[in-house]
């Protein structure tokens, strides 16, 4: 197990180096984007990309910026977006915005996923199971953003029951991180992030629904739950007791995925609700043309992609003892 687990890791650090390599290359292939601002950050921007190397050969500024994220884990600083500011900086600013709308939106989807997957397979073949499976296909068919524009349109502008967008958060450059979440919680600032949570969890709650259906009515169906039932236990009880348990096992590495994935963040949703996020800042970072937030922003998704891999296949082993994982 031990050494599955280090192999995993080394691949997982193989591949983050290979993605970020070729994503490193492609864009120093591009010209230097030019600096906008006041002739005071052009000058800052300018200086610092003169310490930086970033006139150097290719080779060289390559070999420069891995020795820099190594052993400082130096992203560089901005400089059409928040400039010259520390980039790790924003991020760290960022980041609690995205984990409070998704730890919302997990702690909202996944208990109505698995109770609404439930409901379907016991109910199977019947009217309810017919009804979630047509709304599940539809939530899952349509993007995420027509969801976040219709309750936008809907429970905001026509009914007003909350704010078109999320409440304002008061960042400076000296702002903690734990100020930041202060501000988060705070009763009207959850209020306004409502309508992104609920746009945010409706793919959760349909992807968890149709997978706990589909493996619970398997595990209702086999012999082992018939012989349950003719030992004298109720249907409840076997399904309680026996089948679920059973079910989980499959279902419950998923959940935990998706819990890793809580700083993943949302592209889309972020930009909607302006909700200051990781994903925000990605998408104004490639707006920007800012390479350093770029590069950094990369890393972070796909470092947070692979992790959740590895975690989700490990599980696997810790919820069930009869899988050995690395085993021939």
């Amino acid at each position: 197990m031990l050494k599955y687990v280090i192999k995993r890791i080394l691949l997982m650090l193989l591949t983050l180096f290979i993605i970020l390599s070729m994503c490193y290359i492609l864009i120093k292939l591009l010209p230097l984007p030019p600096v906008r601002g006041t002739a005071e950050t052009q000058q800052l921007v300018e200086a610092q990309r003169q310490a930086k190397g970033y006139y150097d050969p290719l080779i060289k500024q390559f070999f420069n910026f891995w020795k820099r994220v190594l052993t400082k884990f130096d992203w560089g600083a901005g400089e059409n977006l928040y400039p010259t500011q520390s980039v790790i900086h924003i991020i760290g600013q960022k980041l609690p915005a995205t984990i409070v709308i998704n730890l919302f939106a997990m702690l909202f989807s996944v208990p109505i996923g698995l109770l609404l997957g439930i409901f379907a397979a016991v109910k199977k073949n019947k009217w309810q199971d017919h009804f979630i499976s047509v709304a599940v296909m539809l939530c899952i068919s349509v993007p995420s953003f027509v969801f976040a524009f219709l309750l936008q349109y809907v429970f905001c502008y026509k009914l007003g029951w909350f704010p078109i967008l999320m409440e304002r958060l008061e960042i400076t450059a000296t702002t903690t991180t734990g100020e930041i979440f202060a501000q988060l919680f705070r009763p009207s600032m959850v209020r306004s992030l409502i309508p992104a949570i609920f746009a945010l969890s409706i793919g959760t709650i349909a992807g968890l629904t149709r997978y706990t259906r589909a493996e619970l009515s398997e595990v209702l169906t086999g012999d082992y739950m018939l012989l349950a039932r003719t030992k004298g236990l109720t249907r409840r009880q076997a399904t309680v007791r026996h089948a679920l348990r059973n079910a989980m096992v499959p279902i419950f590495p998923m959940i935990l995925g998706e819990f890793v994935g809580i700083l993943s963040g949302s592209l889309v949703l972020e930009n909607i609700f302006t909700i200051p996020g990781i994903g925000n800042l990605y998408v104004n970072a490639i707006r920007a043309l800012d390479y350093n937030f770029f590069m950094a922003d990369s890393a972070f998704y796909t470092a947070i992609g692979l992790a959740a891999g590895i975690v989700v296949d490990l599980s696997y082993g810790f919820i069930d003892p009869r899988i050995r994982m690395g085993a021939k």
